[in-house]
């Protein structure tokens, strides 16, 4: 954007799917199928969008979970801008929110697996 000095970038990204095997095996009830294992797919795709801004020296990004829209929302959103207390450092701010329906019982098991994922890319 010209007037803002603002970089702009919308990509969809492919991952691996990293779903244990056994978890890939659970059916979701669909109203139009009777039961669907949707887990049980080789890719996952993420759609993401960030923000370079080049005068305040930061960036934002945020990403969300294309793959399985009707049974789980998974999205994120970090921001990385200059350090107060040092101009070469980086501080470094993320959120990120999980939900699965359709599921039953394993919903949560589901939610758990999603929220350790993140977790171990945090610590990266």
């Amino acid at each position: 954007d010209l007037s803002t000095g603002i970089i702009y970038r919308r990509r969809i990204a492919t991952c691996q799917n990293v779903i244990p095997e056994i978890l890939r095996k659970v059916t979701m009830h669909n109203s139009s199928l009777s039961q669907v294992s949707v887990l049980k797919v080789p890719d996952i795709y993420l759609e993401e969008e960030s923000w370079l801004n080049m005068e305040k020296r930061s960036m934002a990004m945020k990403s969300h979970c294309l793959t399985w829209t009707q049974y789980a929302s998974l999205s994120e959103e970090s921001v990385f801008r200059e350090s107060l207390e040092n101009p070469n450092w980086t501080d470094f701010t993320q959120k990120g929110r999980i939900s699965v329906t359709g599921a039953g019982l394993l919903n949560c098991v589901l939610e758990a697996f999603a929220q350790s994922f993140l977790k171990q890319g945090v610590k990266k």
